[in-house]
């Protein structure tokens, strides 16, 4: 068992989102996790096990020692070691020695890696989404009796961590493999050259969309909680009101995670509107940022960004969160500006600060407005970049021509 101080364990936490980013396959997630994990949960093998959509199989993707359950692409649960907690009728399983714990070894059971590799000390935790058990995280120690009641916590913690972003790989997957099948039903039609371009194309195409909102979104607040975070030590002793704001901006950040993964409409748009939601996400980035920076929003769209293509209002939307998070991350802006408008035949979107310029920031920013210029150009919109507040700082403008929208009747 690992002693840990609260700030100590949420910094382990961001660190394991952060090298989550951008991992696009199970295997790779949970090998760039491993050694982080073990600051708070040592062990000698790891594995998440993700049941597959029928419910009746899953696969374990492993780091650490290397057995046969990850060599299996689909395993009957019903022949699991921890079927128990796969299908929800136990919340946590801690043995001291698996090696002797009957619960491990019955009729069928696949336990023979338990005993080749002597993996004795176990803890297994469910991980869940929206009240479903999408899988299993599971920890094991060679040593006998190594974990207890804490560990099984900190078990719970990373698995609540890892829940979504593993969600979000397999609706991915699933997602791939219904273009795949698509792909091949046309090939057929069109022929193989044509059906193989289609499926690499749309593939690339939604590869990119979840790298565009991990930036747009994940990255951007984990930056703002990294850097609360980093200025803990000189604020004194870390208290629970401390903590807190920075475990809240945790819990969105795994919010937003499933909300990229299931590719659905952003809640608040749904529910409240596009501006609305454009003013909630300024106001908490601001917040989140620790700055004190004079903010407006200014809606002469007359509704019109509400009657949009829902694809179209959260292409909209993710621009105006990047540009918002530029100028609140890099400008060292003390006012930032956002504009609705609507005029004959087309509606704009403006960001703007008084800050230090597209010139003056970091370089890092360039990817964030490659994938705003990016998200303009698929929906047929014209992105602009200009001076900002006063003749300083930026202005980010999108002129979207509504003929080309597609507005929904």
């Amino acid at each position: 068992m690992v002693e840990t101080s609260p700030a100590a364990l949420l910094n382990h936490l961001f660190s394991i989102s952060r090298l989550l980013a951008g991992q696009l396959d199970f295997r790779s997630a949970i090998q760039a996790v491993s050694a982080e994990i073990a600051q708070i949960l040592p062990h000698d093998h790891l594995d998440v096990c993700i049941l597959r959509p029928d419910g009746q199989f899953h696969t374990a993707y492993e780091s650490g020692i290397e057995t046969e359950w990850g060599k299996q692409p689909h395993a009957p649960i019903a022949n699991s070691p921890i079927r128990a907690l796969l299908q929800g009728a136990v919340d946590h399983i801690l043995t001291e020695d698996a090696c002797t714990d009957p619960r491990f070894q019955f009729a069928g059971g696949f336990y023979k890696p338990i005993h080749d590799h002597g993996l004795r000390a176990r803890i297994h935790v469910p991980m869940m989404v929206h009240g479903e058990v999408i899988g299993a995280f599971s920890a094991s120690l060679q040593r006998a009796g190594a974990y207890g009641a804490e560990d099984v916590r900190n078990a719970r913690y990373i698995a609540d961590l890892l829940s979504p972003y593993f969600f979000a790989l397999r609706a991915a997957e699933q997602a791939q493999r219904s273009a795949i099948i698509e792909a091949e039903a046309r090939a057929r039609e069109e022929g193989l050259r044509l059906g193989a371009l289609k499926l690499t194309e749309a593939l690339e195409s939604e590869r990119q969309r979840i790298g565009m909102d991990l930036h747009d979104q994940t990255l951007a607040d984990l930056t703002r909680l990294t850097r609360h975070l980093e200025r803990l030590p000189h604020d004194g002793p870390a208290t629970a009101e401390t903590l807190e704001p920075i475990t809240r901006g945790l819990h969105r950040c795994m919010q937003d995670l499933r909300q990229i993964i299931e590719q659905a409409k952003p809640s608040l748009l749904q529910l409240f509107g596009f501006a609305h939601a454009v003013e909630h996400h300024l106001d908490r980035a601001i917040r989140d940022s620790g700055q004190s920076i004079d903010w407006t929003l200014n809606d002469d769209s007359t509704g019109s960004f509400d009657m949009l293509e829902p694809t179209v209002s959260i292409a909209l939307y993710r621009i105006a969160q990047e540009a918002i998070n530029n100028a609140v991350s890099h400008a060292e802006a003390r006012r930032i500006s956002v504009q609705l408008a609507a005029m004959p035949g087309q509606i704009s979107l403006a960001v703007s600060d008084d800050g230090k310029g597209i010139a003056k920031k970091r370089t890092r920013i360039g990817s964030g407005i490659d994938n705003m210029k990016t998200r303009a150009r698929l929906i047929s919109a014209r992105c602009t970049l200009a001076a900002g507040i006063g003749g300083a700082g930026t202005s980010v403008g999108i002129v979207l021509p509504l003929a080309r929208a597609r507005v929904a009747e």
